[in-house]
């Protein structure tokens, strides 16, 4: 008895009143104090990911936390429930609701999926400019599970159990906000005379939409005569043989789901498609013209306002641009340059909210083995605000993209105009972090700007935009008529 009642009394700290997520709802007296909850959270869970655990998880939270604080994103859209609970919160603080104003200063967030679910959250809480955009912590529950770790939340699948959900919700109420940086992808080229240049996300996963996809008429970013395309990443773009893979896996995946319920299968099939693309043999069964030098003219501005080129070594046929120290079940291709490298290169180490994107390059799937040692790393490349590629006339009928684990398959024109890839900063979003959290901010005193770590370096070879732009992941969200946009600062 006296356990469920302790039980109890840590589960308040979570809890929301209804009248707070529902408009026009009685207001609750007894299970709440009367500051609000000390940790209150929505929780949002991709109940296709992970097999089963998804609607496990999904199925546990809900029966721990309040109703209408637990949402299936397989049922509704992230950006509508917020919109919808954010347009309650504003009219409740203009109502001198004292638990709704401590709810919006308070309120964290959790999403359970994998990165590019993630990402989706990521992306509309940037979309919709909140008063008070709430920290975000995620529950490793895809394959890679990159943001997850680089956090300190883990890469494994967790477990589905009350006792381990608890766990978890103790971690989100302890966790540090951090800060991180938004990075915007545009894509741009002119409509061909005949054929779709659309993305192709693998048997039309979903999410791949979420993450890339072609701007309306409307939209700012538009231009008569071309076709534009836009999205957001938070942990990495990559392009070439490693987004091949990775569109090749989520294929499979599309075809045989029964054969993906576990991470260990999966990560196996991922290693498996890599053996059997040839990428441990590149050389010999992938032609030179499909390496990134081949494809594409590549431009950095490391100094605002000033583009240069970048030479990119004809054998890279990876090309990979990192915001976190995650990538590929939580593998860190930067590492931490030297203090040489960094005199000699002007290179830092990889801060998650200094600004820079960290680019770098990969040979083959050997070359990729090389981060499984101490201090190994990819080809460092360059560090820079903006990148710019700039696809060549012909050079390939087409190319295979990735944006935080969500692939798809860039069809290229092949008449004289230029497909233009550009990635741009744009803002900061609040994430949550534990004490194991493997990001560093560039203001952190314990981030190894403080602490040189010597490692082996043999196998190295504009402006910011005047107006905000979204990501188009909530292009739903729409401020109710009858709350007064003067008080959504």
């Amino acid at each position: 008895m006296a356990s469920q009642s302790s039980d109890g009394n840590f589960m308040r700290n979570f809890w929301i009143p209804g009248h707070v997520l529902v408009p026009e709802s009685a207001v609750e007296s007894s299970d709440v104090d009367v500051d609000g909850p000390e940790c209150p959270v929505l929780v949002f869970v991709n109940s296709r990911s992970g097999g089963q655990l998804g609607g496990d998880l999904l199925k546990t939270y809900r029966a721990l936390l309040k109703e209408n604080q637990v949402f299936d994103l397989g049922e509704e859209a992230p950006d509508k429930v917020l919109s919808r609970i954010y347009a309650n919160l504003e009219n409740l603080k203009l109502q001198g609701d004292r638990i709704a104003i401590k709810v919006m200063e308070k309120l964290r967030l959790i999403v359970a999926g994998g990165d590019g679910t993630a990402g989706w959250l990521l992306g509309v809480v940037c979309d919709l400019q909140l008063s008070h955009p709430p920290p975000i912590a995620t529950v490793p529950l895809g394959t890679g599970n990159n943001l997850p770790f680089a956090f300190g939340w883990g890469k494994k699948n967790p477990g589905t159990d009350e006792q381990s959900v608890k766990s978890f919700l103790n971690q989100v109420m302890k966790a540090k906000e951090m800060k991180i940086d938004n990075w915007h992808i545009l894509m741009r080229m002119r409509i061909p005379e005949k054929g779709a240049c659309d993305p192709i996300p693998p048997l039309e996963l979903p999410h791949s939409l979420h993450a890339f996809h072609r701007v309306s008429e409307a939209d700012e970013l538009n231009m008569e005569g071309c076709h534009t395309f836009r999205g957001g990443f938070w942990n990495y773009f990559s392009m070439g043989m490693d987004a091949q893979i990775s569109y090749a896996f989520h294929s499979e995946r599309k075809m045989h789901p029964e054969k993906f319920k576990n991470q260990l299968v999966n990560q196996s099939t991922y290693a498996k498609l890599g053996c059997t693309q040839g990428w441990f043999f590149a050389p010999l069964f992938h032609p030179p013209s499909r390496n990134i030098a081949h494809l594409a003219k590549v431009k950095i501005m490391k100094r605002h306002g000033h583009w240069e080129d970048l030479s990119i070594p004809s054998s890279i046929r990876s090309i990979v641009c990192l915001n976190l120290p995650s990538f590929s079940g939580g593998l860190n291709p930067w590492g931490t340059p030297n203090k040489h490298k960094r005199r000699d290169r002007d290179l830092t180490p990889p801060y998650v909210d200094d600004g820079l994107i960290e680019v770098v390059g990969f040979r083959d799937a050997w070359h990729g083995l090389v981060l499984l040692s101490p201090n190994g790393h990819g080809t460092r490349l360059a560090q820079a605000h903006r990148i710019r590629f700039e696809f060549h006339k012909g050079a390939a009928e087409e190319t295979y993209m990735r944006i935080d684990g969500e692939p798809w398959k860039q069809p290229l024109p092949v008449d004289d105009d230029t497909v233009l890839v550009e990635i741009s900063h744009h803002g900061q979003v609040n994430m949550l972090a534990t004490h194991e959290s493997k990001s560093k901010s560039v203001n952190d005193p314990s981030s190894p700007h403080h602490h040189d770590v010597e490692e082996d370096d043999s196998d190295d070879e504009e402006s910011k935009a005047d107006e905000f732009r979204k990501f188009g992941a909530a292009e739903t969200f729409k401020i109710p008529d009858e709350v007064d946009l003067a008080h959504l600062s």
